[in-house]
C-alpha cells in the first residue's frame, strides 16, 4: 500500500528538475494618483480666480531624517523630483523654474545659453521628510486547533492507528508614520512668507499571515500550508504627501479654495479664509458688491457690475448662497461664500476671458481720454507765429508778463479688476 501511493505522488508531482513558474506580464502605464486630477484643477482655478502668474522654484528636497539609508531605503532619499512633477503639473498661472546651478554654468560655458529671457522665481519652496516613525504599532496573533482518535481493531502492520486533524493560523501587523514639512519663501528677501507653510503626516501599514492545514493518516501525514506578506508602499505614500503639499502651499500663497479640489469631505484652510475677510474688510461697500457681482458672473449670470445690490443681483445671490436675505445686502459671509464656491469649470473659465476683454477694452478707452485733434494743433502754431511779429516790439519794451505753466492733462492709468491674488502682508494692505 505503501509503495503504491509513493508511485501515485511521484507519477502526480512529475519530475523535480523540470520545475518552472509563470510570471504574470503588466505593460507599462501612466502614474495616477489620489491627487493627479485635484494638481490640474488648481491650476484651472488659479486662470477662473485670475490670480496672475506666480514663478515658483523648489530648492532640493530630501530625508531629514536619515533613516532612508538605515532602513534599506524604506523611504525615498531624494523627493526633489517629486515636487518637481507635482509643481509643473498644476499648470495654469503657476509656473515652475528647476534649480539646477550646475546645468546653467555649463549651458553658459559652451555658450548655448545665458541669463537673457530666463524668468525670475517669485517664490522659493523648501522643505522635506521630518518624521518616519517606524512600529509605532505591532501586534501578532494565532490560533492553533488539533485533534485525534486511535481507532481500534485495524491490522497490527499499520504504522500507526491514530487518525489526526491540525488547523493553525498566524497573523501580524506593523503601523509606521511618515510627515513631510514645506515652507515658501520670497525669493528677493529669502525670508519665509508668514503662514506659507504645510505639514502633512500618513501612516502607512504592513501586515504577514500565513495558515496551515494537517492531515495524519494511520502514520502519514498530507497538508497544505500558504503565508502572505502585503506592505503598503512607503514610496507611493510619500508622493501623495508630496502633491498634497503642493496643493495646499500653492493655494494658500494664491489665496484660492484649494480645499474644492480634494474632495467634498475637505475642509476649509483658515490661512485662506482669514485673508479673504481681510480683503472684504478693505474694500468700501461699492466695491465689495463689484467683487460679489464680477464673480457672479463667472457663475452664469450676466449681474451689471455697477457696485448696486439691484433687483438682477438679489435674484442671483438668492440662486446661489443658501438661505440668503435679500435686506442684509452683501456682508461678510455672503462676501466669502460666493468667492469660495466659484464652479472650476471650463464654462466659468470662458466667461473670466470674456471679463478680461472688457477690462482690457475699458483699460484702453481710460488711457485715450484726452486727444487733440492735429488740424487744431497746427492752425494754433500757424496763429502763434503770425502774431509773434505783430507783438515783437511790445514785448522788448514793456515787462514780461508772467506766464502761466501750461496744464499737462495725464493720462489715466488703466484700471483692471483682479483677483485677491496671493496674500498680502499687512504693510502692502
Amino acid at each position: 500500500m505503501l509503495l503504491a501511493f509513493s508511485m501515485l505522488l511521484f507519477a502526480c508531482a512529475g519530475d523535480p528538475r523540470k520545475v518552472d513558474v509563470q510570471l504574470e506580464e503588466s505593460a507599462p502605464e501612466a502614474k495616477v494618483t489620489t491627487f493627479s486630477q485635484a494638481l490640474g484643477d488648481l491650476g484651472l482655478m488659479t486662470e477662473i480666480y485670475a490670480t496672475g502668474s506666480v514663478k515658483i522654484q523648489s530648492n532640493p528636497i530630501g530625508d531629514n531624517t536619515g533613516t532612508a539609508a538605515a532602513t534599506g531605503y524604506e523611504i525615498p532619499r531624494d523627493i526633489t523630483e517629486m515636487m518637481k512633477s507635482s509643481l509643473n503639473s498644476i499648470g495654469g498661472n503657476v509656473v515652475y523654474i528647476p534649480y539646477d546651478p550646475a546645468f546653467m554654468q555649463n549651458q553658459m560655458v559652451t555658450g548655448y545659453s545665458n541669463f537673457e529671457n530666463k524668468l525670475i522665481p517669485d517664490v522659493v519652496l523648501s522643505g522635506g521628510v521630518t518624521e518616519f516613525d517606524r512600529g509605532l504599532v505591532t501586534r501578532g496573533e494565532n490560533t492553533d486547533v488539533s485533534a485525534g482518535a486511535e481507532l481500534r481493531g485495524l491490522p497490527d502492520y499499520l504504522p500507526s492507528k491514530d487518525v489526526k486533524l491540525r488547523y493553525g493560523d498566524e497573523g501580524k501587523t506593523g503601523l509606521a508614520r511618515i510627515t513631510l514639512d514645506f515652507n515658501l519663501l520670497d525669493f528677493q528677501t529669502m525670508s519665509g512668507i508668514s503662514k506659507m507653510n504645510t505639514v502633512n503626516t500618513m501612516e502607512v501599514h504592513k501586515a504577514v499571515a500565513g495558515k496551515e492545514l494537517g492531515i495524519s493518516l494511520f502514520g502519514q501525514t498530507f497538508g497544505l500550508k500558504g503565508s502572505v506578506k502585503k506592505v503598503q508602499g512607503r514610496h507611493a505614500a510619500v508622493r501623495l504627501l508630496v502633491e498634497l503639499s503642493a496643493i495646499q502651499i500653492v493655494g494658500k500663497h494664491l489665496a484660492i479654495p484649494y480645499w474644492n479640489v480634494l474632495g467634498e469631505d475637505a475642509n476649509p484652510d483658515k490661512v485662506v479664509v482669514d485673508a479673504i475677510t481681510k480683503y472684504y474688510y478693505s474694500l468700501n461697500d461699492i466695491s465689495a458688491v463689484a467683487s460679489v457681482q464680477e464673480w457672479l458672473y463667472l457663475y452664469g449670470y450676466d449681474v451689471p457690475q455697477h457696485g448696486e445690490v439691484d433687483a438682477v443681483t438679489q435674484n442671483a445671490l438668492q440662486q446661489v448662497v443658501p438661505g440668503y436675505n435679500a435686506q442684509a445686502g452683501v456682508d461678510q459671509d455672503t462676501f466669502l461664500y460666493v468667492y469660495t464656491h466659484i464652479p472650476v469649470t471650463y464654462e466659468a473659465l470662458g466667461r473670466r476671458n470674456q471679463l478680461a476683454q472688457v477690462y482690457e477694452q475699458q483699460a484702453e478707452e481710460a488711457a485715450i481720454e484726452y486727444v487733440e485733434e492735429p488740424a487744431a494743433e497746427v492752425y494754433q502754431e500757424e496763429q502763434v507765429q503770425t502774431e509773434q511779429a505783430q507783438v515783437e516790439q511790445v514785448l522788448e519794451e514793456a515787462e514780461p508778463a508772467p506766464r502761466e505753466e501750461p496744464v499737462v492733462k495725464q493720462k489715466a492709468k488703466p484700471v483692471r479688476k483682479k483677483g485677491i491674488g496671493r496674500i498680502l502682508t499687512d504693510e502692502e494692505w
